[in-house]
């Protein structure tokens, strides 16, 4: 309001001026240099606002409720105990910590643990993330940072504590590396951050600890990961078997659960799946039994939620029944190579449309694994090239819908021949041409869709009892299918 306001008036006195016969130009400056002022004070005002409401004082969250991450928990204490015996690590002429990198994945729980921190050490916790500092205009970022950490000590002296946390999200925003052609804006601010971490600024009275959280900790400048800003780097990784259990355990506690409710084949289920998403997994499985009007949630809700988590929600899409019976044929081809390679593996056969998927298979993996050998990297890219050659075989010609089975097939092959696990042995890409890569490639996916294709004609009289099924009722249970195969595993 206040910018229309200024623009108007001085539209006004300019022509004003030149009727009365004066140079408008000397009156018009110094209503630009004002508008600009204002603005200026305005911004940060408006940024001062944003982050008051949410900082300034002692989180609730403790480092007991957030599940798994125990390697990482141990790390941040040992680092956060520096800052709670502050005569013990003086007696023993410890310089204290001034920075805590968290770095991983999105939805690992790096925010949470900024604020178990706080709780931890009994700190002011103050927070921002890395976009609120961006702006066009020069200096700005500059003193938000300022404001930032001035409004973390006055804070803690406020509510009579010795130390504040500052947390900074998405700092790879403002902490990316410079290379010497980068924007003045970014320069100042991130200048700024390193002159707070390095103390020069800082009162004797209020220690503040800077923790920072990124999914691009590479991306960062190495002013900012030297020791003496940011000490310590927390790798907070997606949670493993285990951990995946205690994060479920922690989020079903004040749900109604039914007696069938397995929450160790949850967690077997939901390998690779995020803090954020075994959270969201629980809510959903709430919403559907509730849409459903049952007292408790059952096993069958979290099915369906790991497939909504995983795949999205389900969508109307008019398919014809040459479409379907296709669309079937391609995920049976799919679970029945899975079960071959597998045995156990596959949890279920859908063509129920979600996201972009007119129907999928999800498997479950027997334990989670981090590292892959040839052999199974192989079995994964005939699993990914089975919905195509059942298509091949059943229908005579493949279609369009094998397209994402390609890319993923492609991936791995690259993955393999990258690790020199390919007949090509040990290669570095950029040395090599890509036609001799692409042309070994292409050589491993042929002789697989050829076993895979070998391996499906062994079963081709499966097709049309699932077909039966599927096209009826739309999913096929794992337990289910598996009984149907035993009898075609045994002829061959």
């Amino acid at each position: 309001m206040g910018k229309e306001w200024i623009i108007g008036a001085a539209a006004a006195v300019g022509i004003f001026s030149i009727f009365l016969g004066v140079d408008p130009l000397p009156i018009l400056f110094l209503m630009i240099v004002g508008m600009a002022g204002y603005i200026y004070s305005q911004r940060f005002q408006h940024f001062n606002k944003n982050y008051a409401h949410a900082t300034g004082s002692i989180p609730n969250v403790s480092f007991e409720e957030i599940g798994g991450q125990e390697q990482a928990k141990k790390e941040l204490k040992e680092a956060l105990d520096f800052l709670i015996h502050r005569e013990q690590i003086s007696y023993y002429g410890i310089r204290p910590i001034k920075g805590i990198l968290l770095s991983g994945p999105p939805g690992t729980g790096k925010t949470l643990m900024a604020k178990a921190a706080a709780h931890y050490t009994n700190s002011i916790f103050v927070s921002a993330s890395g976009s609120e500092f961006v702006e066009k205009y020069v200096g700005i970022g500059a003193q938000r940072i300022r404001e930032l950490f001035q409004h973390a000590r006055k804070q803690a002296k406020k509510q009579q504590k010795s130390s504040a946390i500052v947390f900074i999200d998405e700092i790879d925003v403002i902490g990316g590396k410079r290379e010497g052609s980068q924007h003045k804006e970014y320069d100042q601010t991130l200048n700024q951050l390193l002159t707070e971490m390095d103390g020069i600024t800082t009162d004797q009275d209020v220690f503040v600890l800077v923790i920072a959280a990124t999914n691009r900790k590479d991306m960062l400048d190495s002013a900012l990961l030297r020791p003496g800003r940011f000490d310590r780097h927390i790798t907070v990784n997606l949670p493993d078997k285990k951990a995946r259990k205690q994060i479920l355990e922690l989020h079903i506690r004040n749900k109604p659960l039914a007696e069938d409710v397995n929450i160790e084949q949850i967690a077997k289920e939901t390998f690779g799946f995020s803090g954020a998403q075994l959270e969201s997994l629980t809510n959903e499985a709430a919403i559907y039994a509730m849409r459903e009007k049952k007292k408790k949630i059952e096993h069958r809700h979290f099915s369906l939620a790991i497939d909504k988590v995983m795949m999205g929600e389900k969508i109307d899409r008019d398919t014809t029944q040459e479409e379907k019976e296709r669309i079937a044929i391609h995920e049976l081809g799919h679970a029945i190579v899975a079960e071959c390679v597998r045995p156990g593996s596959v949890s279920q056969v859908s063509l129920t449309p979600r996201g972009q998927a007119l129907g999928y298979v999800r498997h479950h993996p027997e334990q989670d694994r981090y590292l892959y050998t040839r052999k199974h990297m192989e079995e994964q890219m005939m699993i990914c090239l089975a919905g195509a050659a059942a298509e091949e075989l059943v229908c005579g010609q493949r279609s369009t819908g094998a397209r994402n089975d390609y890319e993923q097939a492609y991936q791995y092959v690259r993955t393999l021949i990258e690790s020199g696990l390919s007949e090509l042995g040990i290669v570095n890409p950029d040395l090599i041409g890509k036609d001799k890569i692409q042309d070994e490639a292409l050589r491993i996916l042929e002789q697989l869709y050829k076993e895979t294709l070998k391996q499906l004609f062994q079963y081709r009289w499966i097709f049309a009892d699932c077909l039966k099924i599927l096209l009826q009722d739309e999913v096929l249970s794992g337990d289910q299918f598996r009984k149907m195969m035993k009898p075609y595993q045994n002829a061959s």
